[in-house]
Formats: structure tokens, sequence, C-alpha cells
């Protein structure tokens, strides 16, 4: 999608580093997430959505887990879809598209996903949108397939005590900003705006989201389950929790 940008798999690096930052255990809700996937396809090679995918992260990780996948990658972020371009090339379909309007499943290529799968990206829609995202989400799915959402989704039955894991959390996480071992957000996208290929899109990026995403929005995992039942999918529960985050998941 951007041959022009030198060296992608270094800002690949470079974002999953500072993404595992907020989730130091990232690497394992991708595996639960991929589990998942293999639970629903019968030996078959999948069809994967990785909605609002940002680089590829989750792209990545399916093609390494299931070779013969086939995978959509779909995100409105001009600079993280470059990289995912430079990176994926061939491997999966880019699809550029806003998830805040229904209009965004014309740009899919196919209609019948075995799995569509999201992290740490939802939380951006506000809760009317999302309902009726889930809704859309169901039906892009064939009968049988599965959505797997892994993002802040607190215990609502232990408020105080995911209060305190966050803080604890967030401590970690500034004492490492501290030492220079790893990026934070804001000076990740300083960074990629200083690059001379990336410093463009940087720019259109700003545009898209004058504000920055808006809003910042964390349900607990009950919020979410409620909204893939009245969705009208068939099952739906969590298969993973780490502290204050989850992994829901809902089977068509």
């Amino acid at each position: 999608m951007s041959p022009y940008i030198l060296e992608p798999w270094s800002w690949q690096e470079s974002w999953d580093r500072q993404q595992e930052a907020f989730m130091p255990d990232r690497e394992h809700r991708f595996a639960i997430m991929l589990d998942t996937v293999d639970a629903v396809l019968d030996g078959r090679p999948p069809r994967v959505l990785d909605l609002a995918g940002g680089t590829g992260t989750i792209s990545l990780r399916t093609l390494a887990r299931f070779p013969d996948a086939e995978v959509t990658l779909l995100d409105l972020d001009p600079a993280l879809l470059a990289i995912a371009g430079a990176t994926l090339a061939d491997r999966a379909a880019i699809v550029p598209a806003d998830l805040g309007t229904p209009e965004w499943r014309a740009a899919l290529p196919h209609r019948d996903y075995d799995a569509v799968l999201t992290a740490t990206a939802l939380h951006w829609l506000p809760a009317d949108r999302l309902g009726h995202l889930y809704a859309e989400l169901r039906d892009v799915l064939r009968p049988g397939g599965v959505f797997v959402n892994a993002d802040h989704m607190p215990d609502d039955t232990l408020p105080e005590l995911t209060k305190r894991l966050m803080d604890r959390a967030r401590d970690r996480r500034n004492a490492r900003y501290a030492a220079g071992a790893v990026l934070s957000w804001s000076d990740w996208w300083e960074r990629a705006g200083a690059d001379p290929a990336l410093a463009p899109l940087v720019t259109q990026r700003q545009d898209i989201y004058p504000t920055g995403h808006s809003p910042d929005w964390s349900p607990p995992a009950s919020w979410h389950l409620a909204a893939l039942t009245a969705a009208g999918f068939s099952e739906v529960g969590t298969v993973w929790r780490g502290g204050p985050d989850a992994a829901v998941a809902a089977v068509r």
C-alpha cells in the first residue's frame, strides 16, 4: 500500500513495543483470540476480518498461526494503514473505512467471514454506535462464525480492586517512560510525524481526528455481553480476562 515507507518492520516493531507498555499481556490475549478462531474452523483455513486493525498486529499473528488464512484489515487511520500495507504487502486486503457509519461494510471484499477480531479499538465509539456495530458485525459472519473483542472491560463487581490494579499499572508504565525504556503514545506519534514518509499521513490523521479519538469510553464486560446478545448472537461470553481487561466472544 505504501512501498515508500523505509523499514516498515521497524515501525511495526516500534508500535508493538509502545502498545505493550499499556498491555504487558498483549500477546497472551492475541493467542486466546486465535485459539477461539481455531475452535470454529473444523480444520479449514480461516477468512478473518481484522477490524480497526491499525498496523496489522492481529493480521500478522493470524497469518503466522494460519498461513493459508484469507485476511482483510480495515481501519481509517492513514498512517497506521500505510505501515500495515507495507508490512503485509499482498498477504492481506487493506481496506480504509469508517466504523462510525454503517456504510463501512460496503468496502469489504467478502460478506461471510469465519471470524472478526479487534483489540483495543472500539472504545473510541459511543455506546449507541457500538451497539449498532455489533449487529452489523453479526451480518458479516457466516453461521457459526465468531467475533472477539479484547479491550479494557473492567469487572463491575470489583470496582475498587480494579481501580487499584489500574493505578499500579499506570505507575509502572510511567516509570518505564521516565527511564526511556519505551515510547509513550504521544512520543510515538511525535516520532512518526517527524519521519519524511509518514509525516504527510500523520497530518491526514490529524485532519480526520482533530481532537484525537473521541470518546474514550470503557464499559464493563457485562455491557458488551448484553449488547452482543441484543445484536442477535447465539452465544456470548468472556474467553479471557487479565485484571481490568477482557476479551468477549460472540458466535453467530
